[in-house]
């Protein structure tokens, strides 16, 4: 029996509240044998590799005796069946606030103290420990029935401690007495346990934990907004043709082979080719081109863009996940799925934090009592270590920082794989160029045309041009090009002939024209002249490409035709410098050619005629002299060396196996995007380790001072909730991130009429 390939389930993680949660579920997943699982927390899902026998059922039974849910991927709703995921978990705030603020200002003004003010606390502070404390009980229930302790198992031991000493003191000790006061202190004082009650400790805590929850589940969903932005540039519906009549068909309906019409300010409903018509198609909505590109019979186009000029007939050649639009969304949904080295290392904390946490606050507790500091100083010091231990903000330091940071390169045309990828550019220190279509235009086009003594040089163009418009060769249609370009219409040919390997020969306007290589010229007895064979040498040793123009038994000029440089490659190399990259040439274009380009560019080392298999023992080298490489490319050919790279970044514009093989991807296929996207990356994990920092530094400062009894439980309460909130906040700052100035241009160009992005704006 052959072995059976792996296989890749996802799967939708609920009940989940923390990354304690996600490193549990994880941790369970892995133990099946042939299972390997990424949980996380941020996007409530998991990544599944399966070897083996193990079936889907087997995953979702695992995670449910973890005590969570699991379930695929449901199809995505229509508009009109979505409902605000938010909304629950908002309605419990409200409430839960409405009512604490009140018992947490009878608590703090003892003017508001009236005869009965305790139990009118405890009337208001009931729902909010026991209803809207619900998700934190629930959970800490579940983890408890599993042997597993997590942040809620703190929260919810807290408040409901607080809570139930409450009702100690308000039935059985002295605190229910009528006119009875205390005042709202930040420290810990002694006395009799029993006149002393902590409602709006629980209420608050609760209230405030609940705040910070809404305020993650709203970051979570604008950080993913990128990726929902991306699935909504498809068209909805589409005209299909069936039989010679139009219909209007929903667009996932759309099969491989179909026909389908595009009417002027249409979306184009997916990748396909032209079959009928002549338009102009506006592709800025995925390339962030602002000129409409001029498409005709057996063009390609692309879903989501849109036809802005002719009616077009489509024949659809990818649908559905198939698709660039959905390649693109799967980019970036990767990159929100992954998981850093970073995140795992507090995924790890965070799940041996919580034992720690309550050992901590037992021993706390036991503490003061020996100490004789009496059961409510105790018993408030062991609240306090419990809730302000709470790694909320450790949980969200990663996913967040993670979500913004893909988000905002999703808007600037930079997609990223996976999460990883921010390790290693912050390590990268080489970085390799692959030449044609990377740093060159990948297209040849005619740089100079070279006249004999006493021609005219847009008449040797203009005749060279009518007659290699017959050609299929990349030369010749460089050339064609330009002539239609510099000189307009072309005279018609007779007696088109092709010289294999040589180049053309023919008659226009009446002279016998032949265009190719010198040795086509000497075969018809027509010498180059000493002018023109020096022009030829020049260009020869720059690397470029001389085609020989003659009529009528004379030479009468020199076309020189090179794969030109892209304007902002030198741009590119010089802000890559600027990053500490040390740039490298390769191509397996001949030495002179590559020199040439290189000394344009501003590269010293250069390594040329490289066959595509040798490409990846070139980034092997580079390895093993110790460097951390980072290569960019944009064909097939450079596929192997972009996975073997340290960091691969794909030019959009390249191909798809290429696109594959990276781990960024630089959509509009300009080279200055790798200096924002590496920018972009580093500031990220910058933001991640400014993160986890401080969520780190806050729990090391503030336990102490709980277990010291200098942190009344409520204040404590609000010092964690504002670390979270800090954390959220301090990784929303990357939809700030602007590109340099100078490639802002390139980076995020705007088609005339089209709204700015605010975060743009704000960042310029």
């Amino acid at each position: 029996m052959p072995e059976q390939a792996p296989t890749q389930v996802e799967l939708l993680i609920g009940g989940m509240t923390c990354a304690s949660c996600a490193a549990r579920v994880e941790k369970k997943l892995n133990r099946m044998d042939g299972v390997t699982a990424t949980v996380n927390y941020a996007t409530e899902k998991a990544r599944v590799t399966v070897e083996g026998d193990v079936s889907t059922d087997d995953l979702i039974a695992t995670v449910e005796k973890t005590g969570y849910t699991a379930e695929l991927p449901r199809p995505e709703a229509p508009p009109e069946a979505e409902v605000d995921p938010d909304r629950a978990l908002r309605t419990r705030l409200l409430v839960s606030v409405g009512l604490s603020v009140p018992v947490v200002a009878m608590a703090m003004v003892p003017a508001l103290q009236v005869e009965y003010w305790q139990w009118l606390s405890l009337t208001l502070a009931a729902p909010v420990v026991v209803w809207g404390g619900l998700p934190f009980h629930r959970a800490a229930w579940t983890n408890l029935r599993h042997g597993a302790a997590t942040m809620d198992t703190l929260v919810s031991l807290g408040t409901l401690a607080a809570f139930a000493w409450s009702l100690y003191a308000l039935f059985w000790g002295t605190a229910g007495t009528p006119g009875m006061t205390h005042p709202f202190s930040f420290t810990v004082e002694r006395g009799d346990g029993s006149a002393n009650i902590y409602l709006e400790a629980a209420a608050g805590v609760t209230a405030f934990l609940l705040a910070g929850r809404y305020a993650e589940a709203r970051s979570k969903r604008r950080s993913g907004a990128a990726l929902r932005a991306l699935l909504e540039l498809g068209a909805k519906e589409v005209t299909v043709l069936r039989g010679g009549t139009e219909r209007r068909v929903p667009a996932d309906q759309l099969a491989v082979g179909d026909l389908f019409v595009v009417r002027p300010g249409e979306k184009i409903a997916t990748d396909g080719v032209v079959t009928e018509g002549r338009s102009a198609v506006d592709a800025s909505m995925l390339t962030g081109e602002p000129v409409p590109v001029e498409v005709t019979v057996d063009d390609p186009v692309t879903g989501g863009t849109v036809n802005a000029g002719g009616r077009l007939v489509v024949r659809a050649t990818r649908v559905g996940a198939d698709t660039q639009l959905a390649q693109m969304a799967r980019l970036v949904e990767d990159a929100q799925n992954g998981k850093a080295e970073v995140q795992r290392l507090a995924d790890r904390i965070s799940a041996v934090f919580v034992p720690i946490v309550l050992a901590l606050a037992v021993a706390t507790l036991g503490f003061w009592i020996g100490a004789g500091g009496g059961l409510p100083a105790a018993f408030t010091a062991a609240v306090a270590v419990l809730i302000i231990a709470c790694p909320c903000a450790l949980g969200l330091a990663t996913p967040t920082a993670l979500m913004v940071g893909t988000g905002r390169g999703a808007q600037l045309g930079i997609l990223v794989k996976g999460p990883e990828v921010l390790e290693s550019t912050r390590r990268a220190d080489t970085v390799v160029l692959d030449k044609t279509g990377t740093v060159t235009t990948g297209q040849m086009t005619l740089s100079d045309v070279v006249a004999a003594r006493g021609e005219d040089a847009g008449t040797v163009l203009r005749l060279a041009g009518a007659l290699e418009t017959a050609s299929e060769h990349p030369i010749a249609q460089a050339v064609a090009r330009a002539a239609v370009e510099r000189t307009g219409a072309l005279p018609p040919v007779e007696g088109f002939a092709n010289v294999e390997g040589l180049g053309v020969t023919g008659t226009v306007d009446g002279h016998a024209v032949v265009v190719g290589r010198p040795r086509l010229l000497a075969d018809w007895s027509v010498p180059l002249p000493a002018g023109l064979d020096a022009a030829r040498l020049a260009a020869e040793a720059a690397g470029r490409t001389a085609v020989a123009v003659a009529w009528d038994g004379a030479a009468r000029g020199l076309l020189v035709v090179a794969d030109t440089v892209k304007p902002t490659s030198a741009a590119a190399v010089r802000q890559l410098r600027d990053l500490g990259l040390r740039p490298v040439l390769l191509t397996g274009d001949n030495e002179r050619a590559a020199r040439a380009v290189a000394a344009e560019v501003g590269i010293d080392e250069v390594v040329a005629e490289v066959l595509p298999a040798d490409k990846v023992d070139v980034v092997r080298r580079l390895q093993a002299d110790g460097r951390t490489v980072a290569m960019v490319g944009d064909g097939v050919n450079d596929a192997a060396a972009l996975a073997q790279a340290d960091l691969g970044l794909a030019m959009g514009t390249g191909t798809d196996v290429a696109i594959e093989a990276s781990d960024l991807t630089l959509v509009r296929g300009d080279l200055r995007a790798a200096a924002d996207a590496i920018r972009l990356a580093r500031r990220t994990l910058a933001v991640i380790k400014g993160n986890l920092f401080w969520a780190f530094a806050y729990n090391v400062a503030a336990i102490p001072l709980a277990v010291a009894g200098l942190l009344n439980p409520m204040i404590a309460g609000a010092a964690m909730a504002f670390s979270s909130v800090f954390v959220v906040t301090n990784s929303l700052r990357l939809r700030g991130f602007a590109p340099l100035a100078e490639n802002r241009d390139a980076a995020l160009p705007l088609p005339e009429g089209r709204p700015a992005d605010p975060a743009y704006a704000r960042s310029a």
